[in-house]
């Protein structure tokens, strides 16, 4: 340090401590003393952290969709500050800033005689320097004592302050600090900076700013509470007071002429009250909007604890691009409005997922995103899981069952095997089913009855899987085996919505777990992605404040080989011309899919797929799936006397397909591999008729075979094995 800026520091500390100790404490004797003995004029590091910068979303294109903020700025350069603001600011709160040290000795002195002969401290003589010291310190504060600490009125604070000035003073020129000061001062109405303060107080950015506005902001940085025009006509009269306090001083300085401050003086005050709204509330996707913000609190690769992903959220000034197709989010949108109303109480709710990646395409729900119950919204995220900011979800119902095909040619079944069963099944024993564990989960008093399907008979993988025939996927998942059924549907990322483990009950195939639309959807990609299952992915990459860019990959293993998933694809496509969807059609191009109704018309799903894209569609009550079943309802202002997958489910799925791939090139299935899956094997369909020759000679006698295929305990004499008495009764098995 020079000898003139040793001697200015030296005139300083005194100063200093009689301007602010004496009139700001009383009994000023000891204030004064212990800031002299803590006196050691030296630059003192600062440690700056970064500014608390908001993080924007954007879609898979790069436009904007949604913002999260702790702070609410913008930091910018100098040069996109208008100079008429640089200079009202510079006129008012230290005009000398260009021309003096770390501290303005003139400045203290004048504070000075100011406090002594007011009673109090009504200047504080800190140069714009001094003042950047003390937001730093405050920004870094982490508690309200760290605070208070930070701008606490004595000597040792004032002392401590100066140190950091100095070197504040030595590391940066006075434009960088001028910059820095602008960007982390707060002039109200939740403004950080004066890019947010532009836009909030007058709807444009500073670049833009006129005399008025420019005055206007330079005069809310002094008590930016007391003058928040947010908070009614006496702060906006108190910040117009201090706007033209601002215009005088200009005007003494010869910044600007006696008449133009005059002029100014009458305009109004101009407070627009823009909003700059953050959070999903007011994203234009909030559902995947909230899943974004969810996994981003829920990933260790945005900190390692929940509080730093937080922090990093809010404060941390990420720029990140997600994976929402607004095409195909529209297409979404736009099918469930045709079908369902946003005054609807039952929930239409869809997903839109890449196969072979994980990518999240579209989000969407019949309801608006709010709080407001008048308005029929939806605060909490119904596409998705509760780690997602999800509920409950609703029972998945028959498309579960796709799970328990895919499990039989998995394990030997041919496209032509097949079983026979009858209008109701009960479970042989309590053995005939067991859960991963060993333990018996069989229900052999609890009966599973068809409803639409209609009675019994002989029914191949192909059949039974179109028709959706509970009996026969009851019987297919005992011959294959709960858990190996269970466990192909853990490897495919099926999870409670609710996170607890999947129940494995003898009703597993049915679809008694509950499951939200983006797990259903990303399972049935595995089928079109020829067995490769990826984790749902909702993010591709951030670049954080320094320009630094991280990008996420897909994260993909296999779950069953490819030639398993082309011939459970080659089953489902089925459901469009033969099955439970022939009604409504398909899509004009290769597409599968499975409806899903549950027991007792509690919720009604549709999941399907293509090989470029995979959805699942829900439609429930979210007030209660039990108690408000889906029978008796107008929905759409259509009434319906039952509701099944294909009712309205199907129709959304088929509407949205179609508007999402326009203009995609149409893919085609793979071929199933006949040598694995043709014909059948041990399951063939029973000849109906065999002609026997009679002992008489007569004409042959025509003998029905079909009991040499039926399962042994439907046959008579065995109906003591069906009532077998362990003493089990599984109360999961009647939610099937």
């Amino acid at each position: 340090m020079n000898v003139v800026r040793l001697i200015a520091a030296g005139a300083a500390a005194g100063v200093l401590t009689a301007a602010v100790a004496l009139p700001a404490v009383g009994g000023a004797g000891v204030a004064a003393k212990s800031g002299m003995e803590q006196l050691n004029l030296k630059p003192q590091p600062l440690e700056e952290p970064p500014l608390s910068e908001r993080t924007l979303l954007r879609d898979a294109n790069g436009k904007q969709i949604a913002r999260f903020y702790y702070e609410n700025r913008e930091s910018v350069p100098l040069d996109k500050v208008a100079p008429i603001m640089r200079t009202a600011l510079i006129s008012i709160e230290d005009f000398r800033f260009y021309e003096h040290g770390p501290i303005d000795i003139e400045g203290t002195a004048r504070a000075l005689v100011k406090n002594m002969t007011s009673g109090g401290v009504a200047q504080g003589g800190s140069s714009i320097t001094q003042q950047y010291v003390k937001q730093v310190l405050i920004n870094a504060a982490e508690t309200p004592e760290q605070v208070q600490a930070a701008q606490a009125p004595t000597v040792a604070r004032k002392l401590q302050e100066l140190r950091h000035a100095m070197a504040v003073e030595d590391k940066y020129s006075k434009d960088q600090i001028l910059e820095k000061y602008l960007n982390i001062a707060y002039f109200g109405a939740g403004a950080h900076g004066i890019q947010a303060a532009a836009k909030r107080f007058f709807g444009k950015p500073a670049s833009e700013l006129n005399l008025v506005q420019a005055a206007t902001l330079a005069g809310a940085v002094q008590n930016p509470d007391r003058t928040d025009p947010n908070r009614g006509r006496k702060a906006q009269q108190a910040l117009v007071e201090r706007r033209n306090t601002v215009l005088d001083r200009m005007a003494e300085l010869g910044k600007i002429t006696p008449q133009e401050a005059a002029e100014a003086k009458t305009k109004k005050l101009g407070w627009k009250d823009t909003e700059v709204r953050g959070g999903c509330e007011e994203s234009e996707y909030p559902y995947f909007c909230l899943y974004v913000q969810h996994e981003i609190l829920n990933n260790e690769s945005f900190g390692k604890t929940p509080k730093e992903r937080l922090r990093l959220l809010q404060r941390g000034g990420l720029d990140i691009k997600t994976t929402i197709e607004p095409k195909m989010q529209a297409a979404a949108e736009k099918a469930i409005r045709k079908y369902v109303s946003t005054k609807d109480k039952p929930v239409a709710a869809q997903a839109m997922v890449v196969p072979g990646t994980g990518e999240i395409k579209a989000m969407a729900a019949s309801r608006e995103f709010g709080r407001s119950k008048k308005k029929n919204e939806m605060s909490y995220n119904i596409v998705a899981d509760a780690k997602h900011g999800g509920g409950v979800g609703f029972q998945q119902g028959s498309t579960a069952k796709a799970y328990t095909l895919a499990a039989a040619l998995e394990n030997g079944f041919k496209l032509g095997d097949g079983l026979s069963t009858g209008s109701t099944y009960y479970a042989p024993s309590y053995s005939a089913f067991r859960d991963c564990k060993g333990n018996r989960v069989g229900d052999p008093k609890h009966p599973v009855r068809n409803s639409s399907e209609g009675g019994g008979g002989f029914k191949t993988l192909q059949t039974g899987t179109w028709g959706s025939v509970n009996t026969f996927f009851m019987k297919l998942e005992e011959r294959v085996g709960l858990c190996k059924v269970v466990e192909l549907t853990k490897r495919l990322g099926v999870k409670r919505a609710d996170g607890k483990p999947l129940g494995e009950y003898e009703t597993f195939t049915l679809g008694i777990n509950e499951v939200d639309p983006v797990t259903v959807a990303n399972s049935y990609a595995v089928f079109a992605s020829r067995g490769q299952y990826c984790k749902p992915m909702a993010i591709t990459q951030y670049t954080d404040r320094d320009g630094k860019v991280k990008q996420f990959k897909p994260q993909c293993e296999k779950a069953m080989d490819p030639e398993v998933a082309d011939a459970v694809s080659a089953i489902l496509s089925g459901v469009f011309t033969k099955g439970t969807m022939q009604e409504v059609g398909g899509i004009g191009r290769d597409a599968a899919g499975k409806t899903g109704t549950t027991d007792d018309y509690t919720a009604a799903w549709f999941a399907g797929y293509t090989p470029n894209l995979a959805s699942a569609v829900s439609l429930g009550d979210p007030r209660g799936a039990f108690s408000h079943k889906l029978i008796g309802v107008t929905i759409g202002g259509r009434y319906y006397g039952y509701v099944y997958g294909a009712s309205i489910s199907g129709r959304i799925w088929k509407d949205s397909m179609i508007g999402a791939l326009k203009g995609v090139e149409a893919a085609e299935f793979t071929p199933v591999d006949q040598s694995r899956f043709g014909g059948c094997g041990s399951g063939c369909a029973p000849k109906r008729k065999q002609e026997e020759p009679r002992e008489d000679g007569g004409e042959p006698e025509l003998v029905d075979q079909l009991d040499q295929f039926d399962d042994p305990f439907d046959r008579p004499g065995n109906n003591d094995n069906r009532r077998e008495r362990t003493g089990q009764d599984n109360p999961g098995n009647r939610r099937g």
